[in-house]
């Protein structure tokens, strides 16, 4: 069966990323309002009604600023460990609020969403892998080093959303102070290009189609820069940028390793 994938947002400013079938969708992250994300589901010819669950990475406020409002409109569940709900400032309603733990699977229709543990700097933060009959869609952001989980779940995937915050260089050069660049930097921060590309290369399955380049930084990465990391890996594998700024794409993907390009949308070409 395919799977439809579309970053909505990326970036420090807000994360949110939408993966569905023809019949039911789930977010991972609502770190965008909610006016936002109607806005962009629609340019994609995508109805909010299709979202049947939202699944939280992590408490940081670029992950769920949307959620509360999002949730409580639509009334749509919100997959969230304890202790991310606990020291989470945007909290969805509590009605809606759902139990997540580690390798547990969430049956959403015909989605099965199974959360595992990641590196970074929160209390409780996992990353997603979704997997429609076969069809695996894993989701990699915010963290600090490719852990056994992560090589585990992305030599697994058809399409994959992975992280690539940073520009080694660019933040050495740039104007942050030497204690947030050692957090970026850390083993509980962010991927670097250098980082993904080495999981990318190593790693990846040969039926991997599909990789969204993530959570760039705005002052210490860009567009060009990631893409010329990952240009002479990629291979038969189609590397776009997810933009801080509008949505992706919609791409179809399948087990049966095509990569077809749903809607181009106007601004998401680079």
């Amino acid at each position: 069966m395919s799977v439809f994938v579309a970053s909505l947002n990326s970036g420090s400013n807000g994360n949110c990323y939408y993966i569905g079938t023809h019949n039911e969708a789930v977010l991972i992250d609502a770190g965008i309002s909610c006016k936002e994300t109607e806005k962009r589901l629609k340019r994609l010819d995508l109805k909010m009604e299709t979202v049947k669950a939202i699944f939280i990475s992590h408490e940081h406020i670029d992950h769920i600023k949307g959620v509360e409002v999002l949730s409580g409109r639509y009334n749509i569940p919100v997959y969230i460990t304890p202790a991310t709900l606990s020291n989470s400032r945007t909290k969805p309603p509590a009605h809606l609020a759902r139990h997540l733990s580690a390798s547990d699977k969430v049956n959403i229709g015909g989605l099965s969403v199974t959360a595992f543990p990641k590196w970074h700097d929160a209390v409780d933060p996992h990353s997603f892998i979704v997997d429609v009959e076969g069809t695996k869609v894993g989701v990699f952001t915010d963290i600090g080093a490719p852990c056994q989980h992560v090589i585990k779940h992305f030599s697994q995937c058809h399409a994959a959303i992975l992280e690539a915050n940073y520009d080694d260089e660019m933040l050495e050069n740039g104007r942050y102070p030497y204690h947030l660049k050692n957090r970026i930097k850390g083993d509980k921060g962010h991927l670097s290009n250098a980082q993904a590309c080495e999981l990318f290369v190593k790693y990846r399955p040969e039926y991997l189609t599909h990789l969204f380049l993530a959570h760039l930084s705005k002052d210490n990465n860009s567009h060009e820069v990631a893409s010329a990391c990952f240009a002479p890996h990629s291979g038969k594998t189609k590397v776009e940028i997810a933009s801080r700024f509008s949505e992706t794409a919609l791409y179809e993907i399948t087990a049966s390793h095509q990569n077809i390009p749903r809607k181009l949308t106007q601004g998401t070409l680079f």
